[in-house]
């Protein structure tokens, strides 16, 4: 992070914040969130550690969030519904990352893509509580990203000609704080933007464009705001969903052939294509996800109604685990969209919108995946996944 970006002390007010951007757009940035609690009581052992779960149901007249803790042996049990005060689509979302959880636990932030605003929510032993709720500073927000105490969300533009666009806020004392002139557009409109994330080291933020097969990289300015823009044509058609891992590499799943190809991102923001293309040999290979290790990719082939798994090489190359591209069966018609992993690693879930379901896989030690216990009777409007 920047040396500019200092300490700010928690007594200062949300207020006092935003004045402090005004004057110098960002130099100074709190570097811890406010204290907190995790989610829900412990309800496994010790050598199995339990967590929990979040997607929301996107309904197009009052989004809510749904809930569920997360038992040792990756069973899931109910932990209620809470409304974000804000309105989805109705139907499902063609991104990844809608819902956030903070690295720490104490946070969840969604995506109101309806109603063009984004809810906070502070995680306690009491389930959720809603603490804000703040325009995305744009239409259709789809995704969501966190560097320390800086998010920034993706905003797909609408019918109402405010452009594709990401948008920078400040996460503090249960506030998100817009930050002054932080909106950078994309490539152009109508880009069917899916994803936003920092890489691994924060200092580059990657945006998938899935209508111009573009991927688009911004650097951060001495602020830590992003800058210069650089687009690139994706090595495969229809780029959606991605993982940055370390040494700031990234994978990306290409919708359009259904295969997947890695990058190296420079420190200037410039892509070097490592594998090109590889084939999942399954349909709609759209959003993808990597192991807490970092050793293996997945990515959830909606049109085929599985998950196909590879192996990542110590430069960055990716191989397939399975001939067939079948590492996991969902189900046919399932249509799996969005993954989240427990903080452990032990347990991928995902989210099959086709038909309502949450399926929870057991990763082994050679990437494959052993299915246990999920959820049904889901909507199928239900989009984003974020757990622990």
């Amino acid at each position: 992070m920047p040396k500019t970006w200092a300490r700010i002390p928690r007594e200062k007010t949300t207020d006092s914040i935003t004045k402090t951007m005004k004057n110098s757009v960002i130099t100074q940035c709190l570097t811890t969130l406010a204290a907190g609690v995790f989610a829900f009581t412990t309800i496994a052992t010790a050598e199995e550690p339990s967590g929990a779960i979040y997607t929301m149901d996107n309904a197009s007249g009052a989004n809510r969030v749904l809930a569920w803790r997360r038992a040792g042996n990756g069973s899931l049990e109910g932990a209620g519904t809470f409304a974000t005060g804000g309105a989805g689509t109705g139907a499902g979302l063609s991104s990844q990352g809608s819902v956030l959880l903070t690295r720490d636990g104490h946070w969840l932030v969604v995506c109101n893509t309806g109603s063009d605003d984004l809810s906070l929510f502070a995680v306690s032993d009491q389930g959720l509580q809603l603490v804000d709720r703040v325009s995305s500073q744009g239409r259709s927000p789809v995704s969501l990203t966190l560097n320390r105490n800086v998010l920034y969300a993706l905003n797909a533009g609408g019918a109402l000609g405010d452009k594709d666009n990401i948008a920078a806020f400040l996460l503090a004392d249960g506030h998100l704080a817009p930050i002054p002139d932080s909106r950078r557009a994309l490539s152009g409109d109508n880009t069917g933007p899916a994803q936003v994330s920092f890489t691994d080291d924060g200092s580059t933020l990657i945006v998938t464009e899935r209508t111009t097969s573009v991927i688009d990289t911004f650097t951060l300015d001495e602020g830590g705001l992003a800058a210069n823009r650089k687009g690139f044509q994706s090595a495969g058609a229809t780029p959606f969903g991605f993982a940055v891992g370390r040494r700031n590499r990234l994978f990306v799943s290409e919708a359009g052939a259904s295969t997947v190809s890695s990058y190296a991102v420079s420190g200037a923001g410039n892509l070097e294509v490592i594998s090109a293309s590889v084939p999942t040999d399954q349909s709609a290979a759209c959003w993808l996800i990597s192991s807490l290790d970092q050793r293996f990719i997945y990515t959830a082939n909606a049109g085929s109604g599985s998950l196909s798994g590879f192996a990542v090489g110590s430069d960055g190359s990716i191989q397939a685990l399975n001939p067939s591209g079948r590492t996991a069966d969902t189900g046919a018609g399932s249509h799996p969209v969005d993954m989240s992993l427990s903080n452990d690693g032990r347990f991928l879930f995902t989210l099959a919108n086709g038909n309502g379901t949450l399926l929870g896989f057991r990763t082994r030690p050679d990437g494959s995946l052993q299915p246990v216990a999920g959820i049904n009777g889901l909507p199928t409007s239900t989009a984003g996944l974020a757990g622990r």
